[in-house]
């Protein structure tokens, strides 16, 4: 998934920067960013929210970025209807053959081919024949080379994390107002079908008055963060020597700040972090990882297990976590409760691995299953396309979902369900954790992205049914 081998200094700032001062004993300063102050707006910018996309009869993709993500997600564009790959690119010339090879065998047409050099994803951005740029590189390319996108004069659906510093989130936030263009975080468990269905349970009230939510990302990596092909050039194993953050809480977080309606009624205010040793990698890397592995001059740093606990305006908190060096079976955990009610998710079985207890139908301190609950509040779009969803998407069939309503959503001229201040809040966890980190723990502020809109209710992943318009 590497557009550059290379790393930035620009790596060593942002949700690096508690690093050397851990180290040292000192103390760093907040962020501008962090104290509450939003820059102002440039004259004649405007905000983004509640803007349609312009209609678009066909959706023509560039994709950046071609490893494992970039290239398993190729598909699922060239599957949704009125959609089509147009452009490929990544540094290494051979997987945008591979690529382009992959759509001709699925009856796709053949996609412009981009490679070979650093700066290939910018000789992409001047086609005129490319209206959403996907990008799937490494973390700390995410801001560059979204910004680039929205600069070309496309809309930009980014992997987690958009950016990993809060100037770059400012910017991403400014530079979508300034041209007009929609930023979108890649978050495709904002689109799972439990989570959906919990988001619908909480708008319809099951729940009562919602008071707390806790989700993250624990998925045991060790073996794939060791490998010396998966992640290429070890990107992500890296991030754990660099920094000591949560670096991706962004899958469990984002589906409990939509059902909390975060930026459309309620705000994340602040946000205090914990982490425990980092222990995993190396120990790990002790039982199973050859002497003469270059991870043997690295030193991990990272805590093994990160929490957030954010408090909201309304009083709400919302628990994040991040663990990928451990032994554990994956979960997103995925709960949320009120004064009526809760449930949890990865607890149990297939279909759902969820349970829920809820007042006045439960009683007798016992669980129930989430099954029945799932099917009365499933969300529309699985109700639509999650026969499709199954044949042509990963993760369960979310990946898909997230293409077919992101490439709907253009077509049709809505408003995107996730957007630019949505993406900047789910990701600010990842510095200003490392933030909190570096002042043991204190609290710090997150930035109101929204710039004071927050408070109003407005349409978000709760939306209401439409059609794919034909194709044609």
């Amino acid at each position: 998934m590497s557009e550059t081998p290379a790393v930035s200094r620009r790596l060593l700032l942002g949700g690096a920067v508690a690093t050397g001062a851990l180290a040292a004993g000192m103390t760093v300063a907040a962020p501008a960013a962090a104290t509450g102050q939003a820059p102002r707006r440039r004259p004649g910018q405007k905000p983004m929210i509640g803007v349609p996309f312009q209609v678009h009869r066909t959706v023509r993709v560039g994709v950046i970025g071609l490893g494992n993500r970039g290239g398993g997600m190729i598909t699922g564009w060239a599957a949704v209807p009125g959609c089509t790959v147009t452009a490929v690119c990544d540094i290494r010339a051979d997987r945008a053959r591979r690529a382009a090879e992959l759509l001709v065998s699925k009856g796709e047409p053949r996609p412009a081919e981009y490679g070979g050099s650093a700066d290939s994803y910018a000789q992409m951005l001047r086609r005129d024949d490319i209206d959403l740029v996907y990008v799937a590189t490494p973390w700390e390319f995410h801001y560059e080379h979204g910004k680039a996108a929205l600069l070309s004069g496309r809309h930009a659906v980014v992997e987690l994390p958009v950016a990993t510093e809060l100037r770059q989130l400012w910017d991403l936030v400014d530079t979508s107002e300034r041209t007009r263009k929609h930023l979108l975080l890649s978050e495709n468990c904002s689109y799972g079908r439990n989570e959906l269905a919990m988001l619908r349970m909480a708008h319809a009230g099951l729940f009562g008055d919602i008071t707390n939510g806790h989700g993250g990302y624990l998925h045991d990596l060790r073996e794939l963060l060791f490998s010396d092909t998966y992640y290429t050039d070890s990107w992500r194993r890296l991030w754990h020597t660099r920094s000591t953050a949560s670096l991706y809480p962004m899958h469990g977080l984002a589906p409990i700040a939509a059902a909390m309606d975060i930026n459309r009624g309620d705000r994340m205010a602040t946000l205090s972090a914990t982490a425990t040793a980092p222990k995993g990698l190396a120990d790990y890397r002790e039982r199973f990882v050859p002497r003469d592995h270059p991870s043997w001059k690295e030193t991990y740093i990272n805590g093994d297990l990160v929490t957030c606990l954010i408090e909201t305006e309304r009083g709400r908190i919302i628990r994040a976590e991040h663990e990928v060096s451990s032994p554990r079976p994956y979960s997103r955990i995925n709960s949320l409760a009120g004064s009526r009610g809760i449930v949890e998710d990865y607890v149990g079985p297939a279909p759902t691995g969820a349970r829920v207890y809820l007042e006045p139908d439960h009683g007798g301190h016992t669980w129930r299953d989430f099954a029945d609950y799932r099917k009365e509040f499933d969300h529309w779009l699985w109700r639509k396309v999650g026969d499709d969803a199954a044949n042509n998407g990963g993760h369960g069939g979310m990946d898909y979902v997230l293409q077919w309503r992101t490439v709907q959503l253009m077509r049709a001229g809505l408003a995107p369900d996730i957007d630019v201040y949505d993406s900047a809040a789910w990701c600010a966890a990842v510095p200003l954790s490392a933030e909190s980190l570096a002042r043991n723990g204190r609290p710090v502020e997150i930035p109101d992205f929204t710039r004071d809109a927050w408070a109003v209710k407005r349409p978000g992943l709760d939306s209401s049914p439409t059609d794919m318009p034909p194709v044609g």
